[in-house]
C-alpha cells in the first residue's frame, strides 16, 4: 500500500553565477512553446498556410502566455504584490527582502488563457490571412500539449500542491514544508540543498522528515489529464471534419481543460489568498466556470457569420 508514495526533493535547477539559477521550470516553459511551435508547423503545412505567419504567432503566444500568467496571479491571487514589491510583477526578480533571480515564478493559468486570447486577437488584426476563431482553434491544441509540461514543472518545483492525504498515493514536498532560511537553521547546514538532502538521507532529522504530510501529487494529477485533453483536440483535428466548424476544437479545448482543472482543485491547496470562495469552492473553480460555459457556447450554439453575395 505504500510503495506508491515518495518523498519530493529534487535539484530545481542549476547554479550558474551568484543568486542566478537555472530552473528547469523554466526549461519546461521553454519545452512547451517549442513543442507548441513545432505542431503549429505542422498545421500550418497540412493547410498550406505560409509558413511566415508562424514565427509572429509564436512571438505573440509566448508574450501573451507570460504577460497573461504572470498579471492573473497577482491579480487573482496575489495582489499585495503591487504594493510591497512592484517591480517584481514584471521582472523575473525578487526585491523584497533581498535581491534574488526567482525565474518565472507566480502564474496564473486562468490569467494566461485571457492573456492567449486577447494577443491572438492583436496578431489577428495585424495578420489577417485566417480568423480569429481559425487561429484559436489550432493554437490550442499547441496549448493544451504546454500545459503538460508546466505542471511537471511545477512538481519539480513543488508548487500547486495538494492536500494531505492518507490514500496509498502521496508524495512528501520536502522543499514546501520548509522553506530556505528555515532548513538551514533546523539543520544547521549552510548549503540549502545538502541541508534538505539531510532530512531524508540523515536519521539524524528524521523527526523533521516526519513532520511532513504526505499530499496528493495535483500537479501530475493534471500533468496527466492534459495529455489526454491533447489526444482528443489532436484527434477532433485531424481525424474528423470538427477542424472546418469554426470555434468547435477553441470550444472544446475550454470544456476540458477547465473542467480537469475544476476538479482536481477539489485536492489543491489554496494558491494564495482565495478571494471568492462560495459554496465551498474556491478561486480557482470559480474562475473556471465562465471558461467552461463559453466553450459550450462555441461549441452547441455559436454560427459563424456567412458572406453575404
Amino acid at each position: 500500500m505504500y510503495l506508491l508514495k515518495f518523498d519530493w526533493n529534487p535539484l530545481t535547477g542549476i547554479d550558474i553565477i551568484g543568486n542566478f539559477k537555472l530552473h528547469f521550470y523554466s526549461l519546461m516553459w521553454v519545452v512547451a512553446f517549442v513543442l507548441g511551435w513545432y505542431i503549429m508547423k505542422r498545421i500550418f503545412t497540412k493547410e498550406k498556410v505560409s509558413l511566415e505567419y508562424l514565427d509572429p504567432l509564436f512571438i505573440y503566444t509566448v508574450l501573451a502566455t507570460m504577460i497573461g500568467a504572470r498579471l492573473g496571479h497577482v491579480l487573482f491571487y496575489q495582489s499585495e504584490l503591487i504594493s510591497e514589491d512592484f517591480f517584481s510583477i514584471f521582472l523575473p526578480f525578487k526585491f523584497k527582502g533581498g535581491f534574488e533571480f526567482t525565474g518565472f515564478q507566480g502564474l496564473a493559468s486562468h490569467g494566461a488563457a485571457i492573456g492567449i486570447i486577447i494577443g491572438m486577437y492583436l496578431y489577428r488584426k495585424k495578420y489577417n490571412y485566417k480568423s480569429l476563431l481559425w487561429i484559436l482553434d489550432r493554437v490550442v491544441i499547441s496549448v493544451a500539449s504546454g500545459a503538460i509540461f508546466i505542471r511537471i514543472g511545477n512538481f519539480i518545483n513543488s508548487e500547486i500542491i495538494g492536500k494531505i492525504t492518507d490514500s496509498s498515493f502521496g508524495v512528501r514536498f520536502i522543499q514546501d514544508e520548509y522553506y530556505k532560511s528555515q532548513i538551514v537553521q533546523l539543520t544547521g547546514i549552510n548549503d540549502v540543498q545538502k541541508a534538505y538532502n539531510a532530512v531524508t538521507d540523515n536519521p539524524q532529522f528524521a523527526e523533521l522528515l516526519n513532520a511532513v504530510p504526505y499530499r496528493h501529487p495535483a500537479q501530475l494529477y493534471e500533468s496527466f489529464c492534459y495529455i489526454f485533453v491533447f489526444l482528443i483536440l489532436w484527434y477532433f483535428y485531424s481525424k474528423t471534419t470538427k477542424r472546418d466548424q469554426e470555434g468547435f476544437l477553441f470550444g472544446l479545448f475550454l470544456i476540458l481543460l477547465w473542467t480537469v482543472r475544476f476538479f482536481v482543485e477539489f485536492v489543491k491547496e489554496p494558491q494564495g489568498e482565495e478571494y471568492i470562495n462560495w459554496f465551498g469552492l474556491n478561486t480557482g473553480q470559480w474562475l473556471s466556470v465562465p471558461f467552461i460555459l463559453i466553450g459550450l457556447y462555441f461549441m452547441f450554439v455559436y454560427k459563424p457569420k456567412t458572406a453575404t453575395k
